[in-house]
């Protein structure tokens, strides 16, 4: 690993960390309100948010960003952060110990690295993913520092798929694995990057929930099916991402695709 990339991991570990140690003091004890789209925010949100941008700004400082809480523009510049302050705020405010904070770095509308930590779990993702090669920049996904790979295994009731709230009319008679709702939309896919699930979909994910995420779920081998017309990356510079989601699914490798796939086709728009 070269110097930047040894940096931008250092970087995004001190940073989660930090704001993870006062997250925690902040988790189950304060009150949301409602955002236009439905989702919740709390004052924590808003904290680690520009706690974290104005991280980025001192270490990275020609480093754009593209945030939930604040900027939803996608930046012109070839390197920018994307930033979910505080990936599952409902968990949070309801005293359910799974939520994270979740870190993308961008090169030229694709994220090249993701970090994503969940304090209360005492778990931190990361990964490198560049599938251009511009980068020179070798693959891997790490749980906690150590590889990890999704699983090769076949479905069964004995193994677990994510739902998110809204997809949850797939709960039909045949589905081919257990069903779990975890509530966090990073930690329900990066289940499968670890081997602990063989798949899971998102219904209305936004581009912060999902940046992070992207290169570990890739370097883990698993696969990325996104459910709309249009491709996820590269991002389009100018654009707002405010308010458009994308539907995903992720499963555990290329040979389940076609086994998982139908039962979430509702979602293709």
């Amino acid at each position: 690993m070269d110097n930047f990339w040894a940096q931008v991991l250092e970087f995004a570990e001190t940073t989660t960390h930090r704001v993870g140690e006062q997250l925690l003091q902040y988790f189950g004890n304060v009150q949301a309100t409602r955002k236009a789209d439905g989702s919740l925010v709390t004052e924590a949100d808003r904290w680690s948010d520009t706690e974290i941008k104005a991280a980025i700004a001192k270490k990275f400082p020609d480093h754009a960003v593209l945030t939930e809480e604040s900027q939803h523009i996608v930046p012109g510049s070839d390197w920018f952060w994307a930033i979910d302050p505080l990936d599952g705020t409902t968990n949070f405010t309801r005293g359910v110990p799974i939520w994270g904070i979740v870190l993308g770095l961008f090169y030229k509308g694709t994220p090249v690295f993701g970090y994503v930590h969940f304090p209360p779990l005492n778990q931190s993702f990361h990964g490198f993913w560049d599938a251009s090669g511009e980068l020179n920049l070798t693959p891997g996904a790490f749980l906690n520092h150590q590889p990890i790979h999704s699983s090769l295994e076949n479905p069964s009731q004995n193994h677990f798929f994510s739902l998110c709230a809204r997809s949850t009319f797939i709960l039909k008679p045949g589905f081919p694995c257990k069903i779990r709702m975890l509530g966090v939309a990073s930690y329900n896919f990066l289940a499968v990057a670890s081997g602990t699930a063989l798949g899971g979909v998102e219904a209305t994910p936004k581009i912060w929930d999902l940046a992070g995420v992207y290169p570990i779920i890739q370097a883990a081998g698993a696969s990325w099916i996104h459910l709309s017309s249009e491709p996820l990356f590269p991002l389009k510079a100018g654009e707002d991402y405010g308010q458009r989601s994308l539907p995903t699914l992720v499963v555990s490798r290329p040979e389940l695709v076609p086994i998982f796939e139908p039962w979430v086709e509702a979602l293709r728009s």
